[in-house]
């Protein structure tokens, strides 16, 4: 468990007082994280929350975000530092780094989710029973929710404060390149919970880089309600192969774009780099381009050497590869790999059949686009294409809570059962019946 050397007191909105600053009592050597006891601290946390004030609370982590923000950068860069020197792609140090945009970002997705109306105690359904019985299903909390994810460090602060706005207790397992940061990161937010009244266990850090700590939470049946991973394929399978809680698999992203016969050219250029380019280490970057055997010769060239020149690496097919040589042969490996980098994939197809066949075939069913001009061929992708999300004309950029309008998200699930997509609040509560009788008896 961390503990702040000094008590967080709330005048960080104070222009003219400079930031505190503060030293972590860290886990030594000899220690070792005690996840049941963290888990019972959770669930004691949890059954305040419901009637708390938990808007007070968001408003004081947003605040305290902004006013620490130094700090926590400072904490990022040990982070980003450490990552650099071990070789790590660019695109994923993009991932973990954090500035001063970042964070303040971050403080502002906290107040858009105070403006959200609270998801709890909300009557979705009611009728009365021919015997007079009223019956209401209203919405609760889950509990315990747990977040396993990687390198991101803005989905701490995420998942804790959707948690909290839910009524639900957070306990957070970032990896381990990122701990410098989420470390900081749970600290302020701990103590701006526990200087607005609600209990400070309501967020909680797994603070051990030990992956066995990971198998025990997915194995904790009746001490955590819902854990939810985000990040690669490597993780969403430990899960899937673990896990004995209930779990909602999010964040693989092997998203396509389809440039269709009827596209308009100039269009499809311009969304096909901004699906790879604009943050490529991010499940819904595009990784593979589709283009239809029509308009191959007139886009793929010029397209290709766009994407070149902003340093993105090409592996296509044999055709496409007789419009622009420069690129790499494709395999199959390149039609099923996530990259998360500046890579790309290219075929040609010779229709939207095809496109849709080789899409169901290597895609993870998050993220897929069209781009046409056709109302038919629209409308048979969005119909027939089998993901999360379906776009037509359209980035897959944009598959993002926040930007969907649910504040912010705590992933993006490529599942089917109970949430399917961008995960806001209506996601992350569950239900419960509520029976009004007089004095009822079942003959």
């Amino acid at each position: 468990m961390i503990h702040s050397s000094i008590q967080f007191v709330k005048i960080w909105s104070l222009a003219q007082i400079s930031p505190l600053r503060y030293t972590f009592s860290m886990l030594s050597l000899t220690e070792t994280f005690n996840l049941d006891a963290c888990l019972a601290n959770a669930r004691q946390a949890s059954r305040k929350l419901a009637k708390a004030d938990r808007n007070k609370a968001l408003l004081s982590i947003a605040e305290a975000l902004e006013h620490f923000s130094t700090d926590i950068i400072q904490a990022n860069a040990k982070d980003v530092a450490a990552e650099r020197s071990k070789g790590t792609k660019e695109a994923l140090v993009d991932r973990l780094t954090l500035n001063e945009a970042r964070v303040k970002a971050m403080a502002e997705a906290v107040r858009l989710l105070v403006k959200l109306p609270d998801p709890l105690n909300r009557v979705l359904d009611g009728w009365q029973l021919d015997n007079r019985l009223q019956v209401r299903k209203v919405s609760v909390p889950f509990g315990v929710i747990g977040m396993i994810y990687e390198s991101r460090p803005n989905v701490t602060v995420d998942a804790a404060t959707l948690a909290l706005k839910a009524g639900s207790s957070a306990v957070l397992r970032g990896s381990s390149n990122a701990l410098n940061s989420n470390r900081v990161l749970v600290r302020i937010m701990r103590q701006a919970v526990e200087q607005s009244g609600l209990p400070i266990d309501a967020i909680q850090l797994i603070d051990s880089p030990e992956r066995e700590l990971v198998t025990e939470l997915l194995t904790a049946r009746g001490k955590v309600d819902l854990v939810i991973p985000r990040g690669g394929s490597s993780l969403i399978q430990h899960v899937v192969d673990n896990a004995k809680v209930p779990t909602i698999e999010t964040g693989v992203g092997n998203c396509h774009v389809f440039v269709d016969e009827t596209a308009n050219l100039s269009d499809a250029k311009a969304i096909i780099i901004n699906a790879k380019v604009q943050r490529p280490g991010v499940c819904n970057s595009a990784e593979t381009l589709l283009v239809h055997k029509k308009v191959a010769d007139a886009f793929l060239p010029e397209a290709l050497q766009a994407l070149t020149d902003l340093g993105v690496e090409l592996f296509a097919c044999e055709q496409s590869r007789q419009l622009f040589p420069t690129a790499n042969l494709a395999t199959d490996i390149d039609w099923e790999t996530e990259y998360l980098d500046y890579k790309l994939a290219v075929k040609v197809v010779n229709s939207v059949d095809e496109a849709i066949e080789h899409i169901t075939k290597y895609g993870t069913m998050h993220s897929e686009s069209i781009l046409t001009n056709s109302m038919e061929n629209a409308r048979k992708f969005q119909e027939e294409v089998d993901a999360a999300a379906v776009f037509v004309n359209a980035s897959t950029r944009f598959t993002d809570g926040f930007v969907f309008g649910f504040g912010a998200e705590i992933g993006i699930s490529t599942q089917k059962l109970h949430a399917r997509g961008p995960m806001g609040l209506a996601e992350i509560v569950t239900y419960k019946y509520l029976i009004d009788g007089e004095g009822h008896i079942r003959p």
